[in-house]
């Protein structure tokens, strides 16, 4: 029996670090400033025509079927508003930019910030289940049956959990998004911790946000490759002091007190196509 489970051990030593994920819709956040001044100075008709077109190609985008966009109105000095693209391709998204650019509005805005993410959804319970069937039947890592097997359980997990790759952006009224790293300094570094404690630390990390089911829709998106930070995080709520309680009870849990590090916090209150012109 001592030999089985060293024999155990060695083969599970041998797995991927990396869990399976599953990617859905693309997301791009816009934040931009407006220049007030211009925007103030600017013929009364114009202004009125250029918000009328913004409200339009709004309203045309919240209702858009396979991916829409929302504004919000942002508060402090990080920017006026943040708008939400989320979209089936980068060439959709794209394209959702380039609308709003062209738009006559756009000569008054400026960007202070953008992010690109994909909604990304972490596999660690089922990774590990699935890593440790393979190496006790003798399947090696990256041989034909074990990228059949690997094939078969993501589409698995990505049919059941199709509404969470593909959603639709939450009808709340307030939004709170900010950028995350897991740590890899020299004293502490995430992706040199065995996938084991990994799984049981993110296991840690779900339970607390579960607690807040009903309050608040998390949104959870992938970046590495596409922008500077690892991750995107965006929260709606009915009452923004949900964020705040959740974000400060996750400090405390340990992926996020010893590995976690976070990027600039944006909130916002959304604006509806017929509030744009009280916004402006």
């Amino acid at each position: 029996m001592k030999d089985e489970q060293m024999g155990r051990s060695h083969d599970l030593k041998s797995i991927p670090p990396e869990p399976l994920t599953l990617e859905g819709a693309y997301i791009l956040h816009q934040m931009v400033r407006l220049r007030w001044r211009e925007l103030k100075a600017c013929e009364a008709n114009r202004r009125s025509r250029e918000i009328a077109a913004a409200s339009e190609l709004l309203a045309q985008h919240e209702a858009r079927p396979g991916g829409q966009s929302a504004l919000f109105a942002l508060l402090g000095h990080k920017g006026d508003a943040m708008l939400i693209h989320f979209r089936r391709s980068l060439g959709e998204l794209r394209e959702a930019q380039m609308q709003w650019t062209r738009l006559g509005l756009w000569d008054f805005c400026e960007y202070t910030s953008s992010y690109l993410s994909v909604v990304e959804i972490g596999l660690y319970e089922a990774s590990l289940r699935l890593y440790a069937e393979l190496a006790a039947e003798g399947i090696a890592p990256g041989s034909e049956p074990w990228k059949e097997r690997v094939t078969a359980e993501t589409a698995r997990q990505r049919e059941a959990m199709a509404s969470r790759l593909w959603p639709e952006i939450p009808a709340r009224p307030y939004v709170c998004f900010y950028p995350m790293d897991k740590r890899r300094g020299e004293s502490r570094n995430w992706y040199q911790v065995p996938i084991e404690q990994r799984q049981a630390m993110m296991r840690e990390h779900g339970i607390i946000g579960r607690k807040y089911a009903g309050l608040v829709t998390q949104i959870i998106s992938g970046s590495i490759g596409l922008d500077n930070f690892e991750w995107g995080v965006d929260l709606f709520a009915d009452d923004p002091l949900v964020f705040k309680k959740l974000v400060y009870e996750m400090r405390f849990d340990e992926a996020s007190a010893v590995y976690g590090a976070f990027g600039e916090f944006y909130t916002g209150i959304r604006m509806r196509p017929a509030e744009l012109a009280q916004l402006l």
